[in-house]
């Protein structure tokens, strides 16, 4: 096992999981994380999603962590354990539709774009329970959590600020909206996840760091 990976397993513990961003890695090295005992991994572009799965283990619980074009659906839903990035009602309700289609459901977690940074998608705060209300009409989607990415800055502090809202935001839902499958606040990448940590983080995001030489 990796010591860097192991050390970040320690450190989770019993409060975050971790999901390893592949995206542009290879089968290698992909391989090599599910042999060491790995199981969720992140793809955030469809196609590259479609030539790695059906090359690799079939236990590995993939997560789309990027936006969702609608027309990509029915190609990727097959392969997904999970959506990390539902920003629009649209995406929503052709996810349903597709997952009936599967007879199955399908997790989401709700982005939001909390750094109101205009290169991001993601919802914005005042949005959140709109949204959730809406949501409840699709039956075959779950409602996990949410997913939030911190500002790319210096300032540790405005990171820790953006974070300490997502959790905020995330409490907040889970005891309005929530059921029991409403476990994830998805915060902290590579360059910010001990920070997201402390701000009560429970899925890293974890790609450059765990593959650096």
């Amino acid at each position: 096992m990796p010591q860097l990976y192991e050390t970040i397993l320690h450190q989770c513990q019993d409060q975050c999981e971790l999901l390893i961003v592949s995206k542009h890695r290879s089968i290698a090295q992909i391989q090599a994380y599910y042999d060491c005992g790995a199981r969720d991994f992140g793809e955030n572009r469809a196609q590259e999603l479609l030539q790695k799965a059906p090359q690799l283990p079939s236990d590995i619980r993939w997560n789309f962590i990027g936006h969702l074009q609608r027309n990509k659906v029915r190609a990727v839903l097959p392969y997904l354990h999970r959506v990390c990035s539902l920003d629009s009602l649209e995406l929503a309700a052709v996810l349903d539709k597709e997952a009936a289609r599967l007879s199955r459901t399908i997790g989401v977690l709700s982005e939001f774009n909390l750094a109101q940074e205009t290169t991001k998608t993601g919802l914005a705060a005042a949005q959140a329970d709109a949204f959730f209300e809406a949501l409840s009409q699709f039956e075959h989607l779950i409602p996990e959590g949410i997913m939030v990415m911190g500002p790319h800055v210096e300032d540790e502090a405005a990171i820790a600020a953006v974070f300490r809202q997502a959790r905020a935001l995330f409490d907040r839902l889970k005891k309005n909206y929530g059921g029991p499958q409403f476990t994830i606040c998805s915060m902290g990448m590579s360059h910010d996840y001990p920070i997201a940590l402390r701000e009560g983080s429970t899925q890293l995001r974890l790609g450059t760091i765990l593959f650096e030489d």
